[in-house]
């Protein structure tokens, strides 16, 4: 690998067009960057409305959003805004616009390549031939790219190694803590902060895609439980409309004496205010999904329930973990700092598809098979409740 730990680039643009959680796990990214070139100014390029996770964040000067389809008009203008601006531009994700935005903008580009798991079938074989020729072009742009490994590498370890090329020493990157840096924190709205009252759990049921989802009884049976340990549970929710009627779905089947202890949340908070909500509670549950990611950085004990996919690739990173791998592929239940990650059984998990049918409407039986029994047992132990 040729090395540019001379490059000291003045302006650097980092991109991340995907959602709110790809734009989360980048905060480790910019922080070592920033040690890198104390002196530098940052910039961030994403989707509209997606950039939250970045508001109050230390090291970036500018925020850019974009639409997620852009018409002709928007694009010359962003293009006019973007061009040779930046002496470097980091590309967090493989998509042909991220490079396109990484080519307009910047003299010089490191960037992710997307891939897809070797040795498995044929039609993976043709599918990783394909991508392969997709990605020469991205390559013959790039002073240096990264393959994206589903399985194997946890996603801030594939952000951290944009950087590897700009250090003489390679192992400097992952011999010291590693954090995750979450949003600054807003003041509750007055209706939800009078009804809080200590201790509480903050339970967040609503992934982004059904295949993601937990049973509704199963949510019914925890909610009951954690009312029963004396803790006021607040379910939060994004304002997408299904993650609202879940959540109503949810208090519906609860009775009157556990719903006395529920607020529900759902929709009525920004994320810099779900950052200050969760950093006051005493715990954190969650399925696999950004607001997951986002209570481990607050460093409160997480618990996150995953499914199809591979925590080895996006499980909660435990802040402060030194090293590339905090996870295992596959385990029941498995602690690493403030983190408790609990997988259901068989030897399919984790699939990395999109649950047993692989579209996003599917269930997933991994999911169906882990019962508020492990996730108790998992509360239990780490609160000794």
């Amino acid at each position: 690998m040729t090395h540019f730990s001379s490059l000291k680039p003045k302006k650097l643009l980092f991109i991340a067009t995907r959602q709110i959680g790809d734009v989360l796990v980048t905060t480790p990214l910019i922080q070592q960057a920033r040690e890198l070139w104390p002196e530098a100014e940052f910039h961030f390029l994403g989707y509209r409305g997606k950039l939250d996770m970045l508001k109050g964040n230390p090291d970036i000067a500018e925020l850019i959003e974009t639409s997620d389809r852009p018409g002709f008009g928007e694009y010359l203008s962003l293009f006019n805004r973007l061009f040779q601006r930046y002496d470097l531009a980091i590309v967090t994700q493989p998509s042909d616009r991220a490079y396109f935005y990484g080519l307009v903008a910047a003299f010089r580009r490191v960037g992710v390549l997307g891939g897809h798991p070797q040795g498995l079938t044929e039609q993976d074989k043709a599918k990783k031939s394909k991508s392969d020729k997709q990605n020469a072009w991205k390559k013959a742009i790039c002073l240096h790219t990264v393959d994206v490994d589903y399985f194997g590498q946890h996603v801030i370890t594939e952000k951290l190694r944009l950087l590897e090329v700009f250090y003489k020493n390679v192992q400097d990157l992952f011999s010291k803590p590693i954090s995750v840096v979450p949003p600054a924190g807003e003041a509750l709205t007055p209706v939800i902060a009078s009804q809080l009252r200590s201790p509480y759990v903050v339970v967040h049921p609503g992934p982004l895609t059904a295949y993601k989802r937990w049973p509704l009884a199963y949510w019914q049976t925890l909610v009951t439980w954690l009312t029963q340990q004396g803790w006021q549970v607040v379910l939060s929710a994004s304002p997408a409309k299904q993650d609202l009627q879940l959540n109503q779905d949810i208090v519906s089947l609860l009775d009157e004496a556990t719903r006395q202890n529920v607020v529900n949340a759902a929709g009525k908070l920004s994320i810099p205010q779900a950052r200050s909500l969760i950093q006051g509670a005493h715990l954190y549950i969650g399925v696999d999904t950004s607001i997951t990611h986002l209570a481990a950085a607050c460093n409160i004990p997480t618990v996150a329930l995953f499914g199809p996919t591979p925590p080895s690739n996006f499980g909660p990173w435990p802040n402060g973990f030194i090293g590339k791998q905090p996870y295992q592929l596959r385990a029941r239940t498995q602690t690493v700092g403030n983190v408790t990650i609990l997988q259901g059984p068989g030897e399919c998990v984790p699939c990395r598809k999109a649950g047993c049918e692989d579209r996003p409407d599917s269930r997933s039986e991994c999911l169906d098979l882990l019962e508020p029994n492990q996730v108790i047992e998992a509360i239990q132990k780490i609160t000794q409740k």
